[in-house]
């Protein structure tokens, strides 16, 4: 029997009836259902499973009932494992979650028969250098951003690309992106709207106070060093917006493209610029 995983997000009153109907399907079609907390307060008598062992158990298949937030949080579970993705939009905006609940049965029946497509997103791998030692190390779908909290003062960072100086600046924070992170906090600070398939990183500075500087869009072999030179007390590393490391001046944030994917599940080829039209409105008038 294969293992199917399924993540949810919380407090989705859609998953009520819809996860129990779920479970059952999987039964019937030969699938062992692997529930994480979220997803078993909606399940009665199934077995509880630790999101971060999920990966451990080898499944053959990732559901996300959610929005973009529960598949960031997913993929960055499932990085190293190579294991597709279908995600199913329970959420507002949903660029990357854009299959809808109703047709959640009919890529399932695709997948089962081997006629879904797989589209690969690049990731993008993060290292924090504090005191010459590497602090920690992610994996992430969409961005890493150093930025600080609630303090108004700003702080100073310098970039380098390829071991080159690149810019030297303030700013409220940095962000470096996947062309898949475009369109999420990066696009808020005036970054560029890129297809997901086009090999580069961008870094984008987050309100900066200098008005020639402005967004970058890199190789995708590029190796970003970001250099944290001044900064309030209040300033973080998040990993795709759910992660919060403290920083501390002097601290290198080094990037680079992933040597691991994420592959989502579609039933044909990804209609991206359906998804702009939609979600940014830009089939209006």
């Amino acid at each position: 029997m294969s293992r199917v995983a399924i993540i949810s997000k919380p407090q989705k009153e859609d998953l009520r009836q819809m996860l129990p109907e779920l479970v059952l399907w999987l039964k019937a079609h030969g699938h062992e259902a692997l529930l994480d907390p979220v997803s078993a307060n909606y399940v009665t008598d199934e077995k509880v499973h630790p999101r971060q062992e999920l990966a451990s158990l080898h499944p053959e298949l990732v559901i996300v009932l959610g929005g973009d937030g529960t598949l960031l949080a997913a993929a960055r579970v499932f990085a190293r494992s190579g294991v597709p993705i279908l995600s199913v939009n329970l959420g507002a905006l949903g660029f990357l979650t854009e299959v809808r609940l109703t047709d959640i049965y009919t890529h399932l029946e695709a997948w089962s028969q081997g006629a879904c497509c797989i589209e690969q997103r690049a990731m993008l791998h993060s290292e924090l250098w504090r005191d010459g030692k590497l602090n920690c190390e992610h994996e992430a779908l969409n961005d890493v951003v150093a930025a600080k909290g609630a303090i108004a003062r700003m702080g100073h960072f310098v970039v380098e690309v390829d071991d080159q100086l690149a810019a030297t600046f303030r700013a409220d924070g940095v962000i470096v992106a996947t062309p898949t992170g475009s369109t999420a906090y990066s696009l808020a600070a005036g970054g560029p709207v890129l297809v997901p398939k086009v090999d580069v990183l961008i870094v984008t500075p987050i309100c900066p106070h200098q008005l020639t500087l402005r967004p970058m869009v890199l190789s995708g072999s590029s190796r970003i060093l970001v250099r944290i030179e001044g900064i309030p007390d209040q300033t973080f590393l998040t990993v795709d917006g759910q992660e919060a490391i403290q920083l501390r001046v002097g601290d290198e944030l080094r990037c680079r493209k992933s040597e691991y994917s994420v592959k989502l599940i579609r039933l044909g080829e990804n209609g991206f610029f359906d998804v702009l039209r939609t979600k940014l409105k830009w089939g209006e008038k």
